[in-house]
């Protein structure tokens, strides 16, 4: 999704810079940088090149999430696990925009999204259930941020995906399919029947998401702030 993201907002004239563990083959090495955002020396790795690069941000997407978390519940989870999912679920969109922001206030204008998950409301506890907590967490962290920095120009909003085929989500159908016993197809199945289905019939691709991030971060959403916006094909209930 990230990738997605990137590629989107580059098309619309921005320039991106970007982070990961691991550089893909086409990365463009001024706009890339190798760290791991879930810890706080990767965050200040990213913090200090942007900074020399660019002296600040007009706009922060955070879109790091996953997890790694085997099958078995909540007595699967040891504090090592824990810890794992908060850093990366939350800590890392936390430790960038309280590198960021103070900028962005005083140029009294920026965007800023944070990328969820619908688990924060449909919680899968056979394997992700640590982080669907941190994602939980982000969100009300979100919405908070967002009524202090909103007066100061600064717009913060959430997007809450459900099932996309990322490389993530088919890191999950295959731990389902492993610790199961069952087959791929099974296991894909079986995370749409866990959501309850989905009335599109598909999971979303990365690049819609991406589509309503560059919608977001662009001054055509100059009014949308401290928000949520489901992208789940129809996956949640009303409420």
């Amino acid at each position: 999704m990230g990738a997605a993201v990137v590629a989107r907002l580059a098309a619309a004239g921005a320039t991106v810079m970007t982070t990961a563990r691991t550089a893909p083959a086409d990365a463009d090495p001024g706009l890339f940088i190798t760290a791991d955002v879930s810890t706080a020396e990767g965050a200040a790795t990213v913090v200090e090149r942007v900074t020399e690069r660019f002296g600040g941000l007009d706009v922060l997407v955070n879109t790091v999430g996953g997890s790694h978390a085997g099958p078995g519940g909540f007595a699967a989870l040891s504090d090592e696990r824990w810890h794992a999912e908060l850093e990366t679920n939350l800590l890392s969109a936390v430790r960038l925009d309280r590198a960021f922001l103070p900028a962005m206030i005083t140029a009294g204008a920026g965007a800023v999204v944070h990328v969820s998950s619908i688990q924060r409301r449909m919680p899968l506890f056979e394997a992700t259930l640590g982080y669907a907590a941190a994602k939980a967490a982000l969100t009300t962290y979100s919405k908070g941020l967002a009524n202090e920095v909103g007066p100061k120009g600064v717009r913060v909003n959430s997007v809450a995906p459900g099932f996309v085929r990322t490389d993530g989500a088919d890191g999950l159908v295959r731990r389902i399919s492993e610790g199961r016993g069952i087959d791929l197809e099974a296991a894909l199945q079986e995370v749409m029947d866990s959501l309850g289905g989905i009335p599109i019939g598909r999971p979303a691709s990365p690049a819609e998401a991406a589509e309503l991030i560059a919608f977001l971060v662009s001054d055509r959403a100059a009014s949308v702030s401290g928000a949520e916006f489901v992208l789940d094909g129809g996956t949640l209930p009303t409420v």
